[in-house]
């Protein structure tokens, strides 16, 4: 009776959301609106190192060097094939673009080799200044009849370049949609109608976006194709449903509300392993799981809230069309299939188990990178490819900043030789290693008579500006008591020297104004970049990998070093320091999210099956897919970048194993049905293969799309092993799970929970099969009158059998209690 009270509701339910269709329409076009101009309002961040956890040392460097410090934008420019005089000359043609403030080129190995030459420039604004731009693209016109490649983040904008094309992706995946929908639908009208569904939830959830603040530029490029690939089936389910309902003889509004009715618990109970994936993700230490988790969760939802609200209207307003445009069905038969399954089932299960064992052995090798420059991916951008050309003519050049307390230039000055001295390390930039004539630096201490040769002044007035230095740090004594060998940092008194004449108060000749107004402008440049309000800056490049063994033990050298001088107050920042936060956090990831998306899927299913033993079979095959799945990079020798692998393994698990639910459902019932397993895992196969077709064809192909079009490794390695990870599920549903249904039916009715003694629900699945077989086959030579008898019948009968076998399990069940 709590069954029938449940249905009822669910029923009256679907029926509020079918006579009041009109009122949906209005509120999901006024919704669809707003979320149209929402849209623009999202904001999409390039900059996967901000969603590192603010303890990390790259974080905490990242946000210093923001607050203190500036970057200026730099970019490394190779001419193959071209004479040392002609690149000489093409340097002082580079250097004199407006915008350049510097071009490094001398005929050492580290700008000439092999007639080719590397030009450093550097540019007078920081990478997003619209003059650097210009710069670059002057450079690029200059350089237009030469072999050259050009190696700068000036000008990448690599959201715009992952819209265009996803946006070929997306344009793609939307023919192959309406194909495999045409050939899976019953009507040709249906397919206009899952596309209305399909753009309304997309528009809803990138129309939302906008309550987060920013997403990710991963999040934002593939967030609407994977809803699509893994929201489809819903509207696949309920649209079947509703076939189904008006070929047993129902008209369109009753087959529309008892279709819904059924659909509601169906579609949630599915969604639910899909979103428990994505709540997985959201739990990564690296917060970008969290944004791509709960974007696509919503995304999730709103498919739902579409398929479940807006499309019964749909479906009643254009019932016509779809009744005049029916085809016969074009998805073959596969028993075939299913026959050659059962003959094999004591051979595959076997073989599956120890691939299984093999891959978890060959996934576990896999070598995983966390820079996506990285990552073993042939698609490559054109920036990419000229810095890979860069690195192997001229060695890697790989920047790594060390902050460090200001204030002591003689610590800053050992620090920056003794790393200088490192194996690898080519170059050390620092205030306290910038020469300004031989053998002197910036920062060394000097005399007023040192400082008055240097600038060519007069030594009284040099003596003059020493004391009044002293005057205002309150060095009295060492002004009074021996003016002439008090000596200050060349940059302090340089600094003071340029207070004082801008305010007036030393007066210099012509010559000397200009001369000092030069050293001023570099001077600035240079302690805006390496100098802050309590940081320093030391800038060092290296002959090493963003990431390996080798540049972990240079990062611990350089990190000793600079300890043995300031002890904890040492900040690392670069690709490097990067690449290692994110690969000690992989590891929990990892485990986390394998661990709770298990976890959490079993628990739907046992919920879902009423069986212990079940979920077990259910999750092994699909477990057992994503450890073939990422045996494959193992196998083929490449890399695999670590995001794709926590991203697709949560996504395979929760949305795969709605295809392995879908069959396991089929042979539950027809077990029941046919009472032999071997039929009914024959004809499960079978009646699961167009839902499996469709919905695994479009997350296989969009996966494949995304992998051969972006141009992004991060995004197209996910794309790769989501294909794939799709394609391997499919095979194995299809093949090693009704055979694992088969040989372990005795652990499933061991294990179930309700030990098989409710009759009325086996009852109930085999005349729910009778009872819509007797309508369809009567449908075509009865009038509707009778069909109303006829209906009335069946019920009472079923009605009637339900009440006798409500009894008898009551008494059963005290029976077992006693």
């Amino acid at each position: 009776m709590q069954e029938k009270r449940s249905e009822n509701v669910m029923t009256r339910l679907s029926r509020f959301i079918v006579d009041k269709r009109k009122a949906f329409f209005m509120v999901f076009l006024v919704a669809s609106v707003f979320c149209v101009g929402s849209i623009d309002k999202v904001e999409v961040n390039d900059d996967i190192t901000s969603y590192l956890p603010a303890e990390t040392e790259t974080r905490r460097g990242l946000d210093l060097m923001e607050q203190e410090f500036i970057t200026l934008a730099s970019a490394d420019v190779m001419v193959d094939n071209i004479t040392y005089q002609r690149a000489e000359a093409l340097s002082g043609k580079l250097a004199d673009i407006p915008g350049v403030s510097e071009v490094a080129f001398d005929d050492t190995s580290d700008h000439y080799r092999g007639a080719a030459a590397l030009f450093s420039v550097t540019f007078d604004g920081e990478a997003d200044d619209p003059a650097a731009e210009e710069a670059v693209e002057k450079i690029r016109t200059i350089l237009a009849d030469y072999d050259a490649y050009l190696s700068t983040e000036v000008g990448r904008d690599t959201s715009a370049d992952l819209q265009r094309e996803m946006g070929i992706i997306l344009m793609i995946a939307a023919v192959v949609i309406v194909v495999v929908l045409l050939f899976t639908s019953k009507s040709y009208m249906e397919v206009p109608v899952y596309l209305i569904v399909f753009v309304v939830a997309a528009i809803l959830n990138m129309g939302t976006n906008y309550w987060f603040g920013t997403i990710s530029f991963i999040t934002n490029a593939i967030a609407v194709v994977l809803q699509l690939a893994l929201a489809i089936d819903y509207a696949i389910i309920f649209c079947h449903r509703y076939m189904e309902e008006r070929d047993n003889g129902l008209a369109a509004r009753e087959a529309d509300i008892t279709a819904l009715s059924k659909a509601i618990v169906e579609i949630s109970s599915s969604s639910l392993t899909t979103i428990s994936g994505l709540v997985a993700l959201m739990l990564m230490q690296l917060r970008i799981g969290f944004d791509m988790g709960i974007v696509l969760a919503k995304g999730i939802i709103f498919s739902m809230i579409s398929v479940f609200l807006l499309m019964p209207g749909l479906l009643m307003l254009f019932n016509r069309p779809i009744e005049r445009t029916r085809h016969r069905n074009l998805v073959p038969k596969i028993d075939f299939w299913g026959r050659a399954v059962v003959k094999l089932r004591y051979v595959l299960p076997p073989v599956f188990l120890a691939v299984v064992i093999a891959c978890v052995f060959f996934s576990n090798r896999c070598e995983y990178v966390f820079s996506a420059d990285s990552a073993d991916f042939d698609n490559k951008p054109d920036w990419q490819i000229a810095d890979e050309k860069v690195h192997d003519t001229f060695g890697e050049k790989n920047t790594i900043a060390v902050l460090v307390p200001r204030g002591d230039y003689d610590k800053e000055g050992k620090v920056l030789r003794r790393v200088e001295d490192l194996d690898n390390v080519t170059a050390a930039t620092g205030l306290a290693n910038i020469e300004v004539e031989d053998g002197r630096y910036l920062t060394d201490r000097m005399t007023p008579r040192q400082f008055a040769e240097l600038a060519g002044v007069d030594v009284e007035l040099s003596r003059l500006l020493f004391q009044a230095y002293g005057l205002s740090n309150e060095e009295y004594g060492a002004v009074f008591q021996a003016p002439d060998d008090y000596a200050v940092p060349l940059v302090d008194v340089f600094e003071f020297l340029c207070e004082q004449k801008d305010k007036g108060v030393v007066k210099l000749t012509d010559d000397q104004e200009e001369k000092v107004d030069d050293l001023q402008e570099t001077l600035d440049q240079g302690l805006e970049q390496l100098r802050g309000e309590h940081w320093s800056r030391l800038v060092f490049t290296a002959d090493v990998p963003e990431e390996g063994e080798e540049t972990y033990v240079l990062l611990d050298q350089i990190r000793a070093i600079a300890g043995s001088y300031y002890g904890d107050d040492v900040v690392l920042v670069g690709n490097s320091t990067n690449a290692r936060d994110l690969s000690e956090s992989f590891g929990q990831d990892n485990l986390k999210i394998s661990v709770l998306t298990a976890l959490f899927v079993m628990v739907i299913l046992l919920f879902t099956f009423k069986s212990a033993g079940l979920p077990v079979l259910l999750v092994l095959t699909i477990q057992g897919s994503i450890w073939i799945n990422f045996s494959f990079p193992y196998l083929t020798g490449t890399n695999l970048f670590f995001l794709s692998y926590l991203v697709v393994s949560s996504i395979q698990m929760g949305a795969t194993i709605d295809y392995a639910i879908v069959i396991t459902n089929r042979y539950m019932e027809l077990k029941n049905y046919y009472k032999d397993r071997k039929q009914a895992a024959v004809e499960a196969l079978s009646q699961s293969f167009p839902t499996i077709l469709t919905s695994g064809s479009v997350m296989s192909v969009a996966g494949f799309l995304i992998a051969e079009i972006s141009t992004d490794a991060t995004i197209g390695s996910v794309g790769l092993a989501l294909g794939r990870g799709t394609v391997t599920s499919i095979i194995l549903v299809m093949t090693v799970l009704p055979q694992m249904l088969m040989l372990g039916d005795v652990i499933i009715e061991k294990t179930a929970i309700t030990l098989n003694r409710n009759r009325k629900q086996r009852f109930h699945n085999g005349v729910m099969r009778v009872d819509g077989h007797l309508r369809g086959h009567v449908s075509g030579f009865v009038d509707g009158e009778f069909k109303g008898v006829l209906r009335g019948s069946v019920d009472a009968l079923i009605e009637s059998k339900y009440q006798e076998l409500e009894l008898e399990d009551e008494e059963e069940s005290r029976h077992a209690e006693k």
